[in-house]
């Protein structure tokens, strides 16, 4: 399936032309590689990160769906990898440093 329209499909896009512009934007990965066609080619077993306005959404696409239907179904299709943020990436960046301490 093309990745902007498993986007659309998983509910991480609100449009298939918002997905098409982030991933041409070069924003998104895909195991690990950056992706900037929208229409190379996703399966389930791909790790996606993708970056939204405070976080990063990393997900492992457990399979694909064959229409864009409600959230619980979309939800359904792919595991959260981090979920609540747990690993150090995602803890330094919320860190706030005081005073002269050096990170």
């Amino acid at each position: 399936m093309r990745l902007d329209l498993a986007l659309c499909r998983l509910r991480i896009a609100r449009t298939r032309s918002l997905a098409r512009a982030l991933i041409e934007a070069g924003h998104l990965r895909i195991n690990g590689e950056r992706a900037v066609q929208p229409s190379r080619a996703i399966a389930p077993g791909d790790v996606l990160t993708i970056p939204r306005r405070l976080d990063v959404l990393v997900i492992e696409i457990l399979t694909l769906p064959m229409r864009r239907g409600p959230p619980a179904e979309a939800q359904s299709c792919y595991r959260v990898l981090d979920p609540k943020e747990q690993s150090a990436l995602a803890e330094g960046s919320r860190t706030v440093f005081k005073g002269n301490h050096a990170p």
